[in-house]
């Protein structure tokens, strides 16, 4: 990579990781309109990479689902995403009804798992920064920032970060093992070592300065390490079977919105059901919750 291209990356990846930041801290309407943001392109790009491959899935109703799936996590609406589903779900069988030849069954799937991958998995983040009350972040920005939340999407948003530079540093270095031979060449097991110790090792530390005990932040540092190679790796398992390098080009150095959150998606939902079960509320208590009903 020429230096252009590097000060480029570099001053991209400033600008997306600052504005995330203070969308994260400010909360409320703010991190739900970046969130919103990146889905509908993410899924703009999502229907693209797809239509490489000969399927037609239905943008609209990927978008679509997933302001609806953005509506219940920002009135904490858990209880209806069942009907959610079930109302999106059948909305993709009969987005194809009307259209002439072509592969129906492919295309309801692929709408089906577009706004399950572009938009209700990375929508958990809206639910991760909601959970608990902290005064950590009180009086750092005058707007809902009274959340541990907020603390628990920033351990998120920096171990991602640091898990995927330091498997790029480690791999390139010590790399001599291929991770994934077929669908991403370049990952190397020594590298995906490297970038796990060094997310563990973060979380103990910042889990510290969030009261979370340490046995809870070791567990998160290998959850957020583990699902972000794997989100990374799923992403490149759908660019690859559609033959396609990049998911766009919109990001100017990084690709597209797919290709610079592809660690996030499957991290984001993995993480807040984690804590939501074992780190703010008592497993043993939900369980019993649920057979009571």
């Amino acid at each position: 990579m020429n230096l252009s291209k590097s000060v480029t990356r570099l001053i991209t990846g400033i600008i997306f990781g600052f504005t995330a930041l203070f969308a994260i801290m400010a909360g409320g309407l703010w991190i739900v309109g970046l969130v919103l943001i990146i889905v509908t392109l993410a899924s703009k790009e999502y229907v693209k990479i797809l239509e490489h491959k000969g399927f037609r899935p239905s943008s609209r109703i990927i978008i679509l689902s997933s302001f609806i799936f953005a509506a219940l996590a920002y009135f904490n609406r858990f209880d209806m995403v069942a009907l959610a589903f079930t109302a999106c779900s059948i909305m993709a069988f009969m987005s194809v009804l009307f259209r002439g030849k072509q592969p129906y069954i492919a295309n309801v799937a692929t709408t089906i798992l577009g706004f399950v991958y572009c938009g209700w998995f990375p929508l958990h983040l809206l639910f991760l920064r909601d959970l608990g009350s902290h005064p950590l972040y009180e009086g750092l920005i005058k707007t809902n920032v009274t959340t541990e939340g907020a603390g628990y999407a920033l351990l998120l948003f920096f171990a991602v970060i640091l898990t995927d530079s330091m498997c790029y540093y480690a791999g390139c270095y010590f790399g001599k093992h291929k991770l994934s031979k077929v669908i991403s060449p370049n990952k190397t097991i020594e590298g995906s070592i490297g970038g796990t110790l060094s997310c563990m090792i973060f979380c103990f530390i910042f889990g510290q300065v969030l009261m979370i005990p340490w046995y809870h932040c070791i567990i998160l540092g290998l959850l957020i390490a583990a699902f972000a190679q794997i989100g990374d790796l799923c992403e490149s398992m759908i660019k690859r079977d559609a033959g396609v390098k990049d998911s766009s080009n919109i990001l100017p150095g990084h690709g597209g919105f797919l290709d610079r959150t592809d660690s996030y998606i499957l991290t984001i939902p993995v993480v807040h059901y984690y804590m939501f079960m074992f780190v703010v509320n008592n497993f043993s208590d939900i369980v019993k919750g649920i057979f009571s009903c």
